[in-house]
């Protein structure tokens, strides 16, 4: 094969990508004390996550075409092409691959900031109690 048409070969052979902090490891985090949030932040994180949710599921019939080889001529060029465009959406790391990824993902996201709110109010509420106590010994 001439090194022309070896560049021409797709590449498919991509290490699975690894999400930096997963929704349950977040999660974890969160149910162990390690994450708090204040409400008005945590109100904003799951409304921007939802925002995103939300325009997937909108966008999701059209996003799935991609996970067939578009159609094009019967050239090597073009069949290069069709499986290339094919193999960027459906991979490893392609665009389809951790849309869904994250589709799948970011419900347990918000799960973990309604634990972390839950955290900062009771951290909150332990601290003014602690303030009190502190200023009637005083």
């Amino acid at each position: 094969m001439t090194e022309e048409a070896q560049a021409l070969q797709p590449t498919t052979a991509w290490a699975p990508m690894k999400v930096a902090l997963a929704g349950t490891e977040l999660k974890a985090m969160a149910k162990q004390g390690h994450f708090a949030v204040d409400e008005t932040t945590g109100q904003e994180m799951i409304r921007s996550l939802q925002g995103v949710i939300d325009s997937l599921e909108e966008r999701w019939s059209a996003l799935t075409k991609l996970q067939k080889s578009p159609p094009m001529s019967s050239t090597a060029t073009a069949r290069w092409v069709s499986e290339h465009m094919h193999g960027t959406a459906t991979d490893a790391q392609g665009l389809l691959t951790q849309l869904q990824a994250a589709r799948a993902e970011f419900p347990t996201y918000i799960e973990a900031i309604e634990l972390a709110q839950r955290n900062y109010r009771e951290r909150d509420a332990q601290n003014q109690r602690t303030l009190k106590q502190i200023d009637t010994e005083i």
